[in-house]
């Protein structure tokens, strides 16, 4: 009830026949439009900070297998919206740059959507490989130096990196390494980084130095630093 609640208070933003239509997907998705569902969900997270960090779990409760007799025919109805969804995130992947250019808001929400279904959408209880290389690619576009001038753009990372960090380091150990070198470099090369931006770039680096978490104190330390 409490995981029914939240993600109907997520869906408030939309207008009425848009909020009638995901609450009828997370209650009976086989009754509606899947591929619908999902361009709705895209859309929303594209221009939606809150919205796509958070869009996982709405996902997430679309695809999960329910504990019932019509499992089996759910399961299908699971499947087409994954592959619509997929679909479009590939889409969207594809035109990155394009999006970036446009707006870095949109292109923040793309990262933060990426990476929120990969964390919450599974199959077998395992995620995605397909997923993995456009979150990387992605993560080292936030990277690049001129990227790490951008504190909203570096911000991003940094919030990505704490969420799925852990898990695509254990899913490709080489390419995160690559990617903490560049941030390595950055930090320690990169003249232009604003004072925040410093700041950012240490706390991720003691964050996975740390075994993708920090001390009591590195916590007080940085978190006090930020607020202040």
């Amino acid at each position: 009830m409490e995981n029914s609640s939240k993600e109907d208070y997520k869906i408030q933003s939309f207008d009425l026949e848009t909020q009638k239509l995901l609450k009828t997907a997370l209650k009976d998705p086989g009754s509606v439009d899947l591929e619908k569902v999902s361009s709705v969900i895209v859309d929303q997270s594209l221009k939606d900070q809150i919205f796509s960090r958070e869009a996982g779990r709405i996902c997430y409760t679309i695809v999960q297998l329910p504990r019932s007799i019509q499992a089996e025919a759910k399961q299908s109805n699971g499947s087409v919206f994954r592959r619509s969804l997929l679909t479009r995130l590939q889409q969207e992947f594809k035109a990155r740059e394009d999006t970036r250019t446009r707006s870095t808001q949109e292109w923040v929400c793309l990262v933060s959507f990426i990476c929120n279904i990969f964390d919450y959408l599974k199959v077998n209880n395992t995620h995605m490989m397909a997923l993995v290389p456009p979150v990387y690619d992605c993560l080292f576009r936030l990277a690049q130096s001129d990227a790490l001038k951008n504190e909203e753009e570096l911000d991003c990372l940094v919030l990505q990196l704490h969420r799925v960090g852990d898990q695509l380091e254990k899913m490709n150990a080489p390419l995160m390494d690559e990617l903490f070198n560049l941030l390595r470099d950055g930090f320690l090369l990169q003249e232009d980084l604003s004072s925040m931006g410093r700041l950012l770039l240490l706390e991720i680096l003691e964050f996975r130095a740390g075994g993708w978490t920090l001390s009591d104190t590195a916590q007080k330390y940085y978190y006090s630093e930020v607020t202040d």
